[in-house]
């Protein structure tokens, strides 16, 4: 049975694309997270941006996710829930792809 994955891609209010993941990325659903983050890297490209891959709201992601990340490193930057900051650095990913720490709830509302 697939684990629980939702993904979205959409333009921000500043016209960045950006891939939205809510869930847990793992073996289970592996296929559907690296086919959109695939078209939607192609698509940032076309334009000549780079992806953002808000993972704010993924507190779990296995290594066939870090692979599908590093995969597409040239053209993505990361927005990281905080429990996944220590996975990206281990990986390494950090060095090749830029990495933001999602903000809480409540600090995201006042910024």
């Amino acid at each position: 049975m697939p684990t629980a994955l939702t993904l979205e891609s959409a333009r921000s209010e500043d016209g960045r694309l950006v891939l939205t993941a809510l869930g847990e990325i793992d073996l289970s659903n592996i296929d559907a997270f690296d086919q959109a983050l695939g078209t939607a890297a192609t698509a940032a490209a076309s334009t000549g941006e780079r992806l953002t891959v808000d993972l704010s709201e993924v507190e779990y992601l296995d290594s066939a996710a870090i692979n599908a990340l590093f995969s597409r490193a040239d053209h993505i930057q990361l927005v990281a829930h905080p429990l996944l900051i220590s996975i990206l650095t281990m990986s390494g990913l950090n060095k090749l792809v830029h990495v933001e720490p999602a903000q809480p709830e409540g600090q995201q509302a006042e910024a």
